[in-house]
């Protein structure tokens, strides 16, 4: 008997291998695409969440690189607008793509409105699945963050020693400039607060103070925590002067999380924040506010080898001497040993014993390395922004 043909693929049949992650040092990783078509370079980490995947994604601080999950379930609960974190919904983060260990299921959560994989088209997010995501994550341990090439072609069909020339050539994150991709065009107002179980998120009317926050890749979450707390909130774009900022008469000033290297940021966003510091304002940094407020300070930033990129981070606070669970996403970090006497270290990372958190003696300023507004503990750290309003407020009534 003749068996009948059928162009619909076997249940049993390999899936075609759509998708490469080509690594710089000539390694050729296949895979399964999803999400957009077409090919990104960027540097490759991995972030060891095991929720969170929207939040990731969306968080401009993680423009130009390649992020593998090692969670193996990505997209299980599919996508919202509610937890994009881009202040602007439309903006894109300046992810260049996602390594998966899975494929995408079907979502199971009643606050999906969308697919993962459909989502991903629509952000222009390059994805591939698939992955032996540990193996992966031991070479980024062993060997430090890649630069890469991630490339998804339905036909599968690639030129490799191309895509091998491109990981090679691109010159990483080290020096690179990644603000200009992630900041805001234009100043705007902020009043949204966090949101709560049952009513969604809220609105602040008459803040008792003003903030100004400078924005090197801004995200969502910090702005409602600003307002929760109290804050009327002006964003500002990352080439806003410092006259411009004092202007507007703020409160305080904060200093946003970001992409790329400090330093190369820091080279017009430094001088400004060094004559916000000389104001006497009240001044909160975050991840890349933080090394940038170092530096204007006087210390120094290095890149490190694997970074930190995880929602399970300990971090010890001096102040209270408690530990906190966190949410961090930096390649670079703080040198310790180049603070001023006049500046000391409040919080430090229980994994490695890098720098996390500085305050300057006698002065209202402070900032931290993690993302205290991320929730992984998930309120360890809320009395950051607490914190910030009371130096505000002392300050308000001398």
């Amino acid at each position: 008997m003749t068996t009948p043909q059928s162009d619909t693929p076997l249940p049993w049949a390999d899936a075609p291998l759509t998708a490469r992650l080509v690594l710089a040092d000539g390694t050729v990783i296949s895979g399964t695409g999803l999400g957009a078509t077409g090919s990104a370079v960027g540097e490759v980490c991995f972030n060891t969440a095991m929720t969170g995947y929207q939040e990731i994604l969306t968080d401009p601080s993680y423009a130009g690189q390649i992020i593998t999950f090692t969670f193996p379930h990505i997209g299980n609960v599919g996508a919202n607008n509610d937890d994009t974190e881009t202040s602007n919904l439309a903006a894109r983060s300046g992810v260049r793509g996602a390594v998966l260990r899975a494929d995408i299921t079907n979502p199971s959560n009643y606050r999906s409105a969308e697919h993962l994989d459909r989502w991903l088209k629509a952000r222009g997010i390059i994805a591939i699945a698939g992955i032996d995501t540990r193996a992966l994550t031991v070479l980024i341990r062993e060997k430090g963050m890649p630069n890469g090439v991630i490339a998804h072609e339905p036909s599968g069909n690639f030129d490799i020693e191309k895509l091998k020339a491109e990981a090679a050539a691109w010159p990483g994150l080290d020096g690179m400039d990644l603000v200009p991709d992630v900041t805001s065009g234009q100043s705007y107002s902020w009043d949204e607060t966090r949101w709560v179980w049952g009513t969604g998120y809220g609105r602040i009317e008459d803040a008792p103070f003003h903030v100004v926050a400078v924005d090197y890749g801004l995200k969502r979450n910090i702005l409602r925590c600003l307002a929760s707390a109290g804050c009327k909130v002006t964003v500002v774009p990352a080439t806003t002067s410092a006259e411009d900022i004092l202007e507007r008469k703020p409160d305080g000033v904060f200093l946003s999380n970001g992409p790329g290297d400090p330093a190369a940021t820091g080279k017009y966003a430094v001088p400004e924040i060094q004559k916000i510091v000389s104001s006497g304002l009240p001044v909160f940094g975050i991840c890349l506010g933080h090394q940038m407020l170092a530096l204007a300070l006087g210390a120094k930033t290095h890149k490190m080898a694997q970074g930190h990129h995880g929602a399970n981070h300990p971090v010890k606070d001096f102040s209270t001497q408690k530990v906190e669970i966190t949410s961090m996403n930096h390649g670079f970090t703080v040198d310790r040993s180049t603070l001023p006497a006049d500046v000391e270290e409040t919080h430090v990372s229980l994994f490695d014993g890098t720098n996390c958190g500085l305050q300057v003696k006698d002065k209202p300023i402070f900032s931290v390395q993690y993302h205290p507004e991320a929730s992984p503990g998930p309120q360890d750290s809320h009395y950051l922004f607490d914190r910030f309003v009371e130096l505000m407020r002392r300050r308000k009534i001398g």
